[in-house]
Order: C-alpha cells, then sequence, then structure tokens
C-alpha cells in the first residue's frame, strides 16, 4: 500500500514563510514526478509546481520567485517551500506523486491535503 504523507500546513501572516513536506511510504519501484497543487475554497484544483525525475521544474505564473519545490530520491520526499505569502495563497494543499509499483503500472497517488491560512 502506497502512502503519501504531508505535513507543515498552519496560519502565518502575510510576507511569511511555510515549508511543507511530503513523503511517500509502501512498496513501490520508483517515483517520477511530484507535485504540488492547492484548492482554495469556492475554487477547483490548481498545480502550484512540478518536479519530474529529471528535467525541467514547472512552476504556476501565480507563485514563480515565491515557492520553491524540491525532492530528495533517497528519502521519496518532495518540499515546497513559501515564501513571501499572499492571502490568496491560502488554500488546501496536496502533494502527488506518480508511483511506478512493482508490476510496473504507474498511478498517481495524493496525500491527505495539508490546510496554509494566510491572514493577519
Amino acid at each position: 500500500q502506497v502512502q503519501l504523507v504531508e505535513s507543515g500546513g498552519g496560519l502565518v501572516q502575510p510576507g511569511g514563510s511555510l515549508r511543507l513536506s511530503c513523503a511517500a511510504s509502501g512498496t513501490f519501484f520508483s517515483i517520477a514526478a511530484m507535485a504540488w497543487y492547492r484548492q482554495a475554497p469556492g475554487k477547483q484544483r490548481e498545480v502550484v509546481a512540478v518536479i519530474p525525475s529529471s528535467g525541467s521544474i514547472n512552476y504556476a505564473d501565480s507563485v514563480k520567485g515565491r515557492f520553491t519545490i524540491s525532492r530528495d530520491n533517497a528519502k521519496n520526499t518532495v518540499w515546497l517551500q513559501m515564501n513571501s505569502l499572499k492571502p490568496e495563497d491560502t488554500a488546501v494543499y496536496y502533494c502527488s506523486a506518480d508511483i511506478r509499483l512493482p508490476c510496473l503500472t504507474t498511478n498517481r497517488y495524493w496525500g491527505q491535503g495539508t490546510k496554509v491560512t494566510v491572514s493577519s
């Protein structure tokens, strides 16, 4: 059974910083792309940042220059460093991972979500 467990959300003032983490556990062959999404109240889930196993990292225009995604393949972990936070960054943040199972099927798994609130 593959699981993604997130941590790091919370309440922060505008201009502040938070670091989210997401660790994958279970039995699998490898992890391809990992990503962070967010869903604000009343809005659709949107991609925030994607980091492939190799290649270019992509960010949503709204977070470029403020957020940084990184990963440690040995730890099966992805992080999202969020700086200069704005009230409009308030959302539930979800990590995802495209995981290749021992049977060589690749599935996308999701974390449980962690709430980020930016407010004074």
